[in-house]
């Protein structure tokens, strides 16, 4: 192994060392986070310097505490995780109704992330599961930017905080009323040569969670008859969820 394949191992583990210290609540010292390590004094403060610049740390006077940005992706990581346990059978029975490749994304930051991915088509595509696509040029993408009523920084409850563009740069202003009105997208080899997606969002209009869509070659996905299974498919995954969220205050 080379040094080059040493330094990010050791340095991953020094950051996981540090972060664990902070398991227990509260506010640690520079000198208390250095002898709890074994790390010395001058790297611990360079490691806490960059995790406060990043919002994994933060200072109060010469203490340190976790930070927003764990929190946030717990939070994320929680909510990502009750998406795909509601839609992931919904997902197998719409791809066993089609024999389509489905997929399930959300969005981060003018990009698609899948979420999930269910089934195989005779071509190849790029996306895999926690891979991106650019939001504009997939029919997930294009389902979420109509939904969220981008406004710079006051995005739909559920959909990723950090995207700031506006959705009329993105998309035109025709083709989001389009899919506003009738909650399905369309994307035709703007992605992948051969290739043509229908998608739907998952949410309640006021909120978007994710989207799903139906992913084939362009000569067998018909737009305009996989338009009702595919906003079928994403009703039925909100109301998985809405009813998980239910039973949750009820218990």
């Amino acid at each position: 192994m080379t040094r080059t394949d040493e330094f990010p191992n050791a340095f991953i583990a020094r950051v996981a060392g540090l972060l664990d210290e902070f398991d227990a609540g509260g506010y640690l010292t520079l000198s208390e986070l250095s002898t709890r390590t074994g790390l010395p004094r001058s790297s611990t403060h360079r490691l806490l310097t960059q995790l406060t610049e990043y919002g994994w740390v933060s200072k109060r006077g010469k203490a340190y505490a976790l930070g927003r940005t764990p929190l946030e992706w717990g939070a994320l990581a929680r909510n990502r995780d009750r998406l795909n346990r509601a839609a992931h059978p919904v997902l197998h029975d719409l791809h066993s109704a089609t024999g389509l490749v489905v997929h399930l994304a959300v969005l981060e930051s003018g990009d698609v992330r899948y979420v999930d991915k269910v089934g195989r088509g005779p071509l190849e595509l790029p996306s895999r599961i926690g891979g991106r696509q650019p939001a504009h040029r997939t029919a997930l993408g294009k389902a979420l930017l109509a939904h969220t009523r981008l406004h710079t920084a006051h995005p739909a409850a559920g959909c990723t905080p950090t995207v700031t563009s506006r959705v009329e740069n993105l998309l035109p202003r025709n083709e989001i009323a389009y899919i506003r009105e009738r909650h399905i997208a369309h994307e035709r080899e703007q992605s992948v040569p051969g290739v043509a997606c229908v998608a739907a969002p998952i949410g309640n209009g006021r909120t978007c969670v994710g989207a799903l869509s139906v992913t084939g070659p362009v000569d067998v996905v018909d737009t305009v008859g996989l338009a009702t299974p595919v906003r079928l498919a994403a009703r039925a995954v909100w109301r998985a969820l809405s009813s998980t969220d239910t039973q949750h205050h009820l218990g």
